[in-house]
This record gives structure tokens, sequence and C-alpha cells, in this order.
């Protein structure tokens, strides 16, 4: 086995390179497929005849420049859309929300786009029927204030 080993080195740097794949695909952090793309590169040189220190070299060699020069450009497009994108529940900070049963400090219920959530005000007490905006989500309550208290005088 070690007799074909040493004469079809191509077979570990695919190993190597398919590990890399594996453990890239664990950590997503696009620096294990950068010495992927070296092992490839390794396997390349195999292929057109270059000895063992030589593979080593290469592959050194694109797997640092693959990390210097891909990776960041790689993680800016990952990352592309606005810097403050929200998600999940402060995505409904700021949104309109329908006062469904009175609010008050304590209690009440609105409705935010579709759903229904428990709210309370700050203080104030908030018939049904009006309209509020969310001031902030604290666990599964939305905390609102009125549009009164909100437009500028």
């Amino acid at each position: 086995m070690f007799e074909w080993l040493g004469s079809n080195w191509w077979a570990l740097w695919l190993t190597v390179f398919l590990a890399f794949a594996v453990i890239e695909m664990l950590t997503l952090g696009l620096f294990f497929i950068m010495l992927g793309g070296g092992a490839l590169a390794a396997v390349v040189a195999d292929l057109a005849g270059a000895d063992l220190w030589l593979q080593v070299v290469v592959f050194c060699i694109v797997s640092l420049l693959m990390i210097a020069f891909v990776r960041p450009i790689a993680l800016r497009h990952l990352r592309k859309g606005p810097a403050e994108q929200r998600t999940n529940v402060d995505r409904l900070i700021g949104q309109p929300a329908l006062v469904m049963e009175p609010v008050s400090a304590t209690a009440g219920l609105v409705k935010i786009g579709g759903d229904v959530w428990s709210a309370r005000s700050a203080g104030v007490v908030i018939a049904a029927g009006e309209t509020v905006q969310v001031a902030k989500i604290e666990g599964a309550t939305a905390v609102v204030t009125s549009l009164a208290e909100n437009s500028p005088r």
C-alpha cells in the first residue's frame, strides 16, 4: 500500500481536500475550504509530475494566497445587504399596531401585522380601535406608545 501511495500522492491530496471540505461544512468560516483549494492545487501539481516537496510548497503557497485574497472577498459577498438588517421580533419595533383590547400598564392586546400580541403601555390607557406604535418587545409582550405621544408638537 505504501508503495502505491508513494507513486500516487494525488490520492492523499484528494483525501485532504475532502477532509477540509467536511470541516468547512461544519464550521462555515471559509477558512478550511481555502486550505482545500491548496490541496486541489497540490493534486494538479502531482498530476503534472511534480516531486512531493514541490507539491507541499504549492499547497502552502496556494492556501496562503487564498486565505489572504479570496477569503476576504468571499466573506464580503456573503455579508451583503444592509448592515443593520433587523430580523425576527426586532423588525416589529417602530411598526404600527391596532389595539384589540384596551392597553394599560399591565395588560392589553394589539394586532401587529397579522399577529395578535399581548401588550402594555407606559402608564396610559389606550382604547380599543386606536393605532399605536411598537416601542419595544419584551419577551412575548409588545410595549406600545400612542401615536399622539410620538407626534412632534
